[in-house]
């Protein structure tokens, strides 16, 4: 009877000597992220994914500038070409007188509407009607009163006498460079030509003489069909007009 006991109290305290096995307790998962249901297969990546989406430029609003219009072809007196001993100055001209170790003598000088210029020493002396050779030793010859030895040399820095005004019914209404024997067919061409308004047959040039207003008639439509030029000779300071 008592082993009968024994073996039952043995085979009631077997299963609190034999270890329960810890459960294994799922790691949590990270924060920010949702971890997949379990046996669950992760989804592929996506193939037409949507581009990531960038800020549009705007389109310029700069515009192209037009290219500038062209103007007449005309062809200026320029100083760099002047021969000094056969210019003839004139008013307006500007030009430089170089007084060799006087630099207080020396600088541009404008001619004025009388022809004369003013310098240091020798007072108003005229310029216009001479070349750039011929006034220079004129200089030379006054300033030997007061140096030794004057060295001086003329030039010319802008040519502004030589020119004509187109005026009226004409495409470019202003001054036009004077080049040699230019007829007054040539002057109005340069300016454009004349408008269909103008009144081609009654052109004139205003020409002032000793104080005096002269009125030279031209007829631009006879110059055109017949090359008559009515033999007019411009001159500097020429105003053609085209009514």
């Amino acid at each position: 009877m008592k082993a009968l006991l024994s073996t039952i109290l043995s085979i009631s305290l077997l299963p609190v000597c034999i270890g329960v096995a810890p459960q294994q307790v799922p790691a949590a998962p990270t924060q920010g992220t949702t971890p997949p249901a379990q046996g669950a297969t992760p989804a592929p990546p996506q193939a037409n994914a949507p581009a990531p989406i960038q800020a549009a430029t705007p389109p310029s609003t700069e515009k192209a500038l037009p290219a500038p219009a062209a103007l007449p072809s005309q062809v200026e007196p320029s100083a760099a070409n002047i021969t000094p001993s056969t210019y003839v100055i004139g008013p307006d001209d500007n030009i430089r007188i170089t007084v060799w170790s006087e630099p207080t003598l020396s600088g541009a000088v404008p001619v004025r509407p009388d022809g004369m210029i003013s310098l240091a020493l020798v007072g108003d002396i005229m310029a216009a009607g001479r070349t750039p050779t011929e006034l220079s030793a004129d200089i030379t010859a006054r300033l030997k009163k007061f140096l030794t030895d004057p060295t001086v040399a003329v030039t010319v820095l802008a040519v502004n006498s030589k020119r004509v005004f187109v005026i009226g019914e004409v495409a470019h209404i202003g001054p036009i460079p004077l080049t040699s024997s230019m007829n007054p067919l040539q002057a109005i061409s340069a300016a454009g030509g004349p408008t269909p308004f103008a009144k081609q047959t009654h052109i004139y040039i205003l020409r002032g003489e000793q104080g005096k207003q002269k009125k030279i008639p031209f007829n631009y439509k006879k110059a055109i069909k017949d090359g008559d030029l009515q033999g007019v000779t411009l001159l500097p300071g020429d105003t053609i007009v085209v009514p």
